[in-house]
This record gives structure tokens, sequence and C-alpha cells, in this order.
């Protein structure tokens, strides 16, 4: 019975002990209630004193006191043992109790770490986007590194090698950087030319469901289809309808005829087309009587559809006469350049006069109701020096006034009233862009047109940017507006408004591509692949509807139509924009003279390939007539033109000017 009340005793303090082993299990998650007593029995055992424990042997029924009720216990345990229990037991149960403290702070730190590296990760995913693109450098410049330290042999190099080694990694690491440093500020100078000059794109013009509810009550029908063609929804949804496949050579012109029905086409295999486009069916084809590419072919408007002009690069102006019945009567020289003749001007409401322009920088007046249909109206200089034409076009609200453009950076005008070349060389007014007026680069423009009014002239220059005047400046007007990202160097580019109001500027590209601009904005609207070949030189807008005829160097004709259920999307535009502008810098500064060599190396391998095609089919045909029509200020050699003609002259539509 002696033992009873000292269980009682043990009971509480063991309970005491355990309530503290289980705060600490709850606070660290470590350890069991089983080793905790036993721990606390011994601690509780070993400080036991005997005189405290005999004093309080009544105190023991009382639950309050903890470590009090322990000590009877050491009534069974030897004196001398009591101090040894004093200097141990105690400080072990501190150590017990400052060890978990111990563990529970590095579990904190871990958590801390923990949560450092969540907030880490979480930044760089953020941050990923944009570092992409330097985290793919420096791993490329990395890798390009340890690429050139890897050995390459067995055996193991001396210390002075490795140090040679280090130097020349770290000289190759400069000049990576030192290029990748120049490509980021090609990039950035690249995006800023493309996005010098533009202008915010006006909102839509044009809305569909509102005029087609007006239409239908009356309102503004009489000019809903001019509407409906200049809007900039149709335009972005254009897209390849179908192709005319008849000819087999490249195909450099095309025109409709005014009511929109027929179409013609000519190509480098001397023959014209005639198609009925909506049907997709050629009509009518025939033998030009030219000796070399045929340059254009157009309806004389007023005509019934039955006169065609023709020039071509054998210098010569035919007429083709045709017939009701689908048939060519004949065709007829009407004049004779001493050069390539490239492009014909009709004026719009003469079914008989129109102009033509040669590199021999002539302009001749052609009037199909003279005994000598041509004139000379002016021949072309700068200075002393004669101008090479490629291109004529005449004002549609004056047709008085014609512009040309040829083998220098001007645009000029002239007024057929009053041509004095001993008066300015005749000129009315010159335009030129103010950065090209000094310029020491070979500048051409290959084609200009006056835009439905006849207020606003477009030039495309070789090699350089589509350029928009006001006709009603005066005299050295620097340009409004500046179309970017296409390339005209291999062929001599055509370039057209598109819209009833002329409200778009679409030209082809060297990269085989079909560009559309916003004229007032100068935006990029429509980007479309054109020719397989790899060059889009004519471009021919349809009169009454919303679609146009496109050709190059394929020998096919394309009709694009707005049938896309959505419209574009751009896609790659940037890309070929910027690399069209890095080639044309790279041309622009490595050919130089090159450029004539190269030219006439392709002129005269072309002129021979053509030879054997003219031997099979003889010299002109049954019903083409060279009769003498031409004007005395024409040259009257007819063989010996083609074949002298300047073979430094720009390249004609087909031909690569590049090796």
């Amino acid at each position: 019975m002696r033992f009873g009340p000292g269980r009682l005793r043990i009971r509480p303090a063991a309970e005491g002990i355990g309530a503290e082993a289980l705060l600490l299990q709850e606070t660290q998650e470590r350890g069991s209630m089983a080793d905790t007593q036993d721990k606390s029995g011994v601690s509780n055992g070993g400080a036991d004193d005997p005189e405290k424990g005999e004093g309080r042997g009544d105190e023991g029924d009382s639950p309050s006191a903890t470590e009090e009720p322990a000590r009877p216990k050491s009534d069974l345990s030897p004196a001398p043992e009591a101090p040894k229990t004093e200097d141990r037991p105690m400080p072990d149960a501190e150590q017990e109790q400052e060890q978990p403290t111990g563990e529970e702070e590095e579990d904190t730190d871990s958590m801390d770490g923990s949560g450092l590296y969540s907030l880490t990760e979480e930044g760089e995913r953020e941050s990923e986007g944009g570092g992409r693109r330097e985290r793919a450098k420096d791993e490329g410049s990395k890798r390009a590194g340890r690429k050139r330290n890897r050995p390459s042999g067995g055996g193991t190099s001396g210390h002075s090698s490795s140090s040679d080694e280090d130097d020349d990694d770290d000289e190759n690491d400069k000049e990576e950087e030192l290029e990748e440093e120049e490509e980021e500020e090609d990039e950035q100078a690249v995006e800023a030319w493309l996005g010098e000059g533009l202008t915010e794109l006006d909102g839509p013009r044009w809305r569909a469901v509102p005029s087609l509810r007006a239409r239908e009550i009356g309102r503004g029908s009489a000019q809903f289809v001019r509407r409906v063609c200049g809007s900039r929804g149709l335009v972005q949804r254009l897209e390849l309808q179908g192709r005319l496949e008849h000819h087999s050579g490249c195909v450099n012109t095309l025109h409709f005829n005014p009511s929109g029905t027929r179409l013609a086409s000519g190509s480098d295999d001397l023959r014209v087309v005639i198609w009925d486009w909506a049907r997709r069916r050629a009509e009518l084809e025939f033998d030009t009587g030219h000796k070399s590419n045929v340059f254009q072919a157009k309806f004389l408007p007023h005509s019934g559809d039955t006169t065609l002009a023709m020039c071509a690069r054998d210098g010569q102006i035919r007429i083709a006469e045709l017939s009701a019945t689908q048939r060519c009567k004949n065709t007829k020289r009407v004049a004779q350049h001493k050069g390539a003749a490239h492009k014909l001007a009709l004026e719009p409401d003469s079914p008989c006069s129109f102009l033509s322009a040669g590199e021999d920088a002539v302009v001749f007046g052609i009037d199909l109701r003279l005994d000598r249909p041509a004139t000379k109206l002016v021949v072309v200089k700068e200075g002393d020096k004669k101008v090479g034409l490629y291109t004529i076009f005449v004002n549609p609200a004056n047709t008085h006034h014609f512009a040309v453009g040829g083998r220098d950076q001007y645009v000029r005008i002239y007024d057929q009233r009053k041509i004095n070349e001993n008066d300015n060389n005749g000129v009315l007014k010159k335009f030129c862009p103010s950065h090209l007026v000094s310029s020491e680069s070979k500048t051409n423009i290959t084609c200009l047109v006056y835009s439905h009014d006849g207020s606003e002239l477009l030039a495309s220059y070789n090699d350089e940017d589509i350029y928009l005047f006001d006709s009603s400046h005066s005299d050295g007007a620097d340009y409004r507006r500046r179309y970017k990202g296409h390339r005209n160097n291999a062929t001599v580019k055509g370039v057209n408004f598109y819209g009833p109001c002329s409200e778009f500027v679409v030209s082809g590209s060297d990269c085989g591509h079909i560009y559309l601009w916003d004229k007032h904005s100068a935006r990029v609207v429509q980007f479309m692949e054109g020719d397989r070949g790899g060059v889009v030189n004519c471009l021919e807008p349809h009169p009454h509807l919303p679609g146009l005829a496109t050709s190059g160097l394929d020998h096919d004709v394309k009709l694009w139509a707005p049938t896309a259920e959505n419209p574009t999307s751009l896609k790659g535009l940037k890309e070929v924009m910027k690399k069209n502008k890095r080639e044309r810098d790279e041309d622009s500064a490595r050919h130089g003279d090159q450029y004539d060599t190269q030219l006439l190396w392709f002129l005269m391998r072309h002129m021979r390939n053509r030879r054997p095609l003219r031997t099979r089919r003889g010299e002109g045909g049954e019903g083409d007539t060279d009769e003498s029509w031409s004007s005395p200020d024409s040259s009257d050699e007819e063989d010996g033109v083609a074949e002298r003609q300047s073979y430094f002259s720009f390249p004609p539509p087909g031909l690569l000017t590049t090796l």
C-alpha cells in the first residue's frame, strides 16, 4: 500500500509532461506519445529529493502540482545518486525541448525557401515571353562557345595552348556580340523605315447592309457600284479566281475594253489574245507582225472594239483591225521608233488619236485620220542629253497634257498646244522626290499614271519606292505620299490606281507578290502571292467591277475577285517587306556599273533565242502590212532597228537582270 500514493502522485506528473509532449508534437509533427512519456518518467525519477518528498506526501492528491508530486518516488533511490540526477537529467530535458525547436526553425526556413522558389518561378514565367529571344541568343552563343572549346583529339594541350584558345574564344565571342548588335540595329532601322510617313487608316466609308437597304428603296443606286468597288472591305477579300492560259511566253500587257467584257493580252510569243474573261475562253488570237517582245496592246475607245493599238521592243507602233466575226483583218505599222517602244497613251474620248514614247526619247502623236499618222511632238532632254522613255500617260481631265518618265528621276509634264523645245526643252513642269534630285544612283521611272480625275500623278521608280504627286502643284514640287515595301528591280514594273475614285495604289514586285496600299494612309491593305515565276509586272483593274487582272513572268493571266470569306490577315507581309528592303540596299551597294554588263548579257541571250522563232514563222504573214504610214521623222530601217537598238536600255518585261 506504500506505493499507492506514489503511483497516484506520479500519474498527474506523467500526464502533465505528456501534455507538453503533445503540444510539441502538434507544433513539430514529430515523435510519439510513448517516447515522450518514457523520457519524462526518467527525468522526474532523476530529480527526486528525499527530504522534500516525505514532507509533500500529503499533497499528492492535488492535481494542480506538476513537478513536486514526482519527488516522493525518490525514497526508492539511493542518496548518493541524487546529486548525479540533479546534474544530468534536467539539462537533458532542456536539450530535448530545445532540439525540436531547432528542427522547427529548420522546417520554417525550408518552407520560406520553397516559397521564394515558387515566386521566382512565377516571375520567370511572366518574363519568359519578353526575354525568350535574349535567352535564345545567349544559349546560341554559349553553345557555339562549347563547340569551339571541344578538343579535336584525345591528347591534352599545354597551358599556353589552352590560354591561346581561351583568348581566341573571347575574341570570337566579342565578334559575335558585335554582329548581333549590328543585326539588331539594322532590324530597328528597317522597322523605322517601314513605319516612316504612315498615317492611321480611316474608318470604313462603305457599309454593306445600309447600302443594300438604301438601294432597295431607290436611294443612291446610281453610286452603289462605285462605292462597292472602292470599299476597303472588298479589297481585303480579293483572292485568285482563275487563270487564262494560252500564251507560250511571258505576258507583258493587259487591257480591258471600255465596257469591261473583253480583255486583250500580249506576250513575248509575239501574239495577242482577245479573251472572254468571264467564261475564261480565248475568242481571238492573231500574230501582231512585231519582230520582238510585245509590250502593250490597247483597245481604242469608241471604236467598237475593232481597233487595237500595239507597241513592242522592235520600236514599231502597229494597228490591228478586227472584224465583228472575231477575225483579225490585218495589222499595219503607223510609226517607228529608233529604240524600244514600251508604252502607249490613249486619249479617253478619241477613237483615232493616241501617243507613243520610245527609248529614243521621242514622243509621237498618232492620228489615224491622216495620211501620215505619226507626228513628232517632242524629243525629251535634260540639258543637251536625250532621256530615253519607258512610260507615257495622258491627263484624263485635260487631254492636252501628258506626262512622261524614263531614264532619269524626273516626271515631266508637257502641253501639246505649246511645246517649244527652245524654252525649257518644251517642259511645262517637272516633279521629283527631293532626296532623288541630287542622287548619284541610276534612278529610272518605270511607269506613271494619272488618277481618275487627273488631279494626282503616280510614279514607280526603279529599285526605289512609289511616289504620289499633285499634278496641280508648281514646277519642282515634292511628292505627297510614298508607298514602300515592294521591289522594282528585275523588270519594268507597272503601277496603277485601283478603285473608281483612285482609292488605292496597286503594284507588282520582284518577290512575286501583289501589293495594294490605301492611298491616303500609305498602309498596305492587301498582300497576295502572284506569279510562281517570281515577278508580277502588269496590273489592270476592271473598269466597272471590283476585281483586277495581273500577269508577269508566268505564261498565264490571273483573275482576282473579292470572294474570300474573311479579310486578309497580311500574314508574312512584314518579313517580305524587310527582305525586299535588305536586298535592295545590298544590290545598290554591290552592282554599280556592273548592272549594264549583266543587262547586256541577258538581252543578247534573249535576242539569240528569239531569232530561230522568227525564222520559223517568217517575216510578216498574211494580212500583215508595213504601209508607209510612218512620218518622215521616224526611221525607215525596219529589220535593222530591232537588232541595233540600245542594249543598255532598261530591261523589258520578261527579262530578269540578276544572275
